[in-house]
């Protein structure tokens, strides 16, 4: 499997990170080995909203690829979804069976398109400017709808990161990478 996880200047690190600890974990306890993932940006230089920096592994390189999407929010979110050659990229992962996003991330997958007439989330601030691009703006923690995981406020990445390991991996893995990572919600 092969997922990509998107940077972007001035986002939220802690998004990222919430997700990617426990995404990855799926190789490094050996759940699935042959997990794969790259650090994709529309730019080289990236830094969340403190000036923590990234070094993306691949920039402006099409998305199509993937077997899995997930996208941070921050501040950067709400003036990207705007970005008509930023949307342009994200566009390019259509063919990626599963996309997530958390927090303002929502508003970049609604931007290309991707949740349209479904239900989705993002950060509570965020819920007006996320109707215009979905069908039911939820306010549950994480939302699936199929093709498309979404998940609220910084927060709730790690729960996303652990949902995600299971419907990839199964609640065995799951709960393993929990308890590895002395995380004791959601059982």
């Amino acid at each position: 499997m092969k997922a990509a996880f998107i940077v972007f200047d001035q986002m939220t690190a802690l998004d990222f990170i919430g997700f990617y600890d426990p995404l990855t974990r799926l190789k490094s306890m050996d759940f699935m080995p042959k997990f794969h993932w790259q650090i994709c940006s529309f730019c080289e230089d990236v830094s969340d909203i403190q000036d923590l920096r990234f070094n993306p592994d691949s920039f402006k390189q099409p998305l199509g690829d993937f077997d899995l999407l997930v996208v941070p929010g921050g501040y950067g979110s709400r003036s990207l979804q705007h970005n008509e050659e930023f949307i342009a990229w994200i566009k390019t992962a259509a063919p990626v069976p599963l996309k997530a996003s958390v927090c303002t991330g929502s508003l970049l997958l609604g931007a290309a398109g991707f949740l349209k007439g479904k239900r989705a989330t993002t950060h509570p601030n965020a819920y007006e400017e996320l109707k215009r691009y979905c069908g039911e703006v939820s306010h549950q923690r994480v939302v699936d709808a199929g093709d498309i995981v979404t998940a609220r406020g910084v927060t709730s990445s790690i729960d996303l990161g652990l949902y995600l390991v299971e419907r990839i991996s199964g609640k065995d893995s799951r709960n393993e990478i929990a308890k590895q990572m002395d995380y004791p919600y959601g059982f």
